[in-house]
């Protein structure tokens, strides 16, 4: 039987209007069986390249292995929000002292503090958002790699935060002096003594782990770095999309009954550069931190830079840069506190869960102004704020502005 284009012309023709209108049963049952065959091959065949191009597009977009190249939109910072240079900065931070203007107090009156579990493994270098935090802390988490909880409130803008990493309990103890909202990816869990997860609900902490909440207010990002990293360096979220989603559980400034976080929060006690030094406190413009012998991949340079009286930080021997600026961090205050480290010994593998003595007294070195003050920690209770004294038993007043503390295990090398 001869064929006739006719009539396959006129269905791969008709537009989608006219083929809902049209009386397609009618039509194809009108076509000789080769017809129809035809027909029917060329539909699948287009329904199957169709079909493969939109895999190859998701999957590609997607994908650890896609190019670095690769610009498709994340759930990224929404606003960029800055304060108004033209407005005096009359509000001092109550976490670190630093001054900000009252649109900056307005916003961070609303809120309660942000902890976030930043990573320091060598392939999440360099992170994002450490610049935009009041306050560091920096502990070894396990096998010698250091961690991060970085805890926001005053900085007005939003900032990208991660790569986000799982809890640990001695960073509860800390995050418990703020009453802070706790992000982070999991945790310890091993029954005995370092369950950061079991604590967690023990001590009812403002929790937003991401195994709880998940997209789009924590995302993987396998393209930031321009180059491949496992999974685990890839979780990413950003100050407001947090705060937000604390929010809506009933995390902020006041509770029920109009009570604040900060009516029963105790400041450190703060001062201006290159003010009331004690006396008598030798020259430390550069300092090496050594948190464990013969992991030179974490150990720390802090070099001191008199144009901002504020440390310049080297790690693993080269600038620690923030990725969403661009800058090295700095801080204006460099806190070294020397606690007791020791092993969980909960049948974890390996005995990597550690833990540190958070609770009670030991040395501290704090650096502020060029120079050093050799004093004391003292932490009376989880909840208690941990206070910083020089030789002399007087409380220490930190240079207002950025302050990192960094706790390393008693007899720790540190140069200066």
């Amino acid at each position: 039987m001869a064929f006739k284009p006719s009539k396959l012309e006129e269905i791969l023709n008709y537009s989608d209007y006219q083929i809902k209108m049209l009386n397609l049963g009618k039509l194809f049952s009108s076509l000789s069986s080769l017809q129809r065959s035809l027909v029917v091959s060329i539909i699948a065949l287009v329904l199957f390249f169709t079909s493969a191009g939109l895999s190859y597009s998701v999957f590609s977009k997607n994908s650890p292995l896609s190019s670095a190249t690769d610009n498709s939109p994340l759930p990224g910072p929404s606003q960029v929000i800055t304060e108004d240079p033209s407005q005096p900065k009359t509000e001092s931070c109550p976490l670190n002292g630093s001054m900000h203007t009252k649109q900056a107090r307005d916003n961070w009156s609303t809120r309660l503090p942000l902890a976030v579990m930043i990573e320091n493994h060598p392939d999440a270098r360099p992170q994002s958002g450490l610049s935009s935090a009041d306050i560091v802390y920096e502990a070894v988490a396990e096998g010698g790699i250091t961690r991060f909880m970085a805890i926001y409130l005053c900085n007005l803008g939003e900032a990208q935060v991660g790569p986000v990493r799982s809890a640990r309990t001695y960073f509860i103890d800390w995050l418990s002096e703020y009453d802070a909202v706790y992000a982070h990816v999991g945790g310890a869990n091993t029954p005995g003594p370092a369950d950061a997860l079991s604590q967690i609900v023990k001590y009812d902490i403002k929790d937003l782990n991401q195994f709880s909440i998940g997209f789009p207010t924590y995302w993987r990002d396998y393209q930031r770095l321009g180059r491949n990293v496992a999974t685990e360096h890839t979780m990413y979220s950003t100050t407001a999309k947090l705060w937000d989603v604390a929010a809506k559980k009933g995390y902020v400034a006041a509770d029920s009954e109009g009570n604040k976080w900060s009516d029963t929060f105790v400041p450190w006690k703060f001062k201006d550069d290159n003010k009331n030094t004690p006396a008598g406190s030798a020259i430390a413009d550069k300092i090496d931190v050594t948190f464990w012998q013969g992991y030179s991949d974490f150990n720390v340079t802090w070099q001191f830079d008199g144009t901002c009286d504020c440390y310049k930080r080297f790690n693993g021997g080269a600038p620690h840069i923030d990725l969403d600026n661009n800058q090295q961090l700095t801080a204006k205050n460099v806190v070294v506190q020397f606690e007791k480290e020791s092993r969980a010994n909960d049948g974890y593998e390996n005995n990597e869960h550690l833990l540190y003595k958070t609770i009670g007294s030991g040395k501290a070195l704090i650096f502020q102004d060029g120079k050093v003050i050799e004093g004391t920690w003292n932490k009376a209770s989880r909840t208690d704020r941990t206070i910083y004294k020089d030789s002399q038993g007087k409380e220490i007043a930190f240079n207002r502005g950025v302050i990192w503390i960094q706790t390393v295990p008693e007899g720790a090398k540190v140069d200066y």
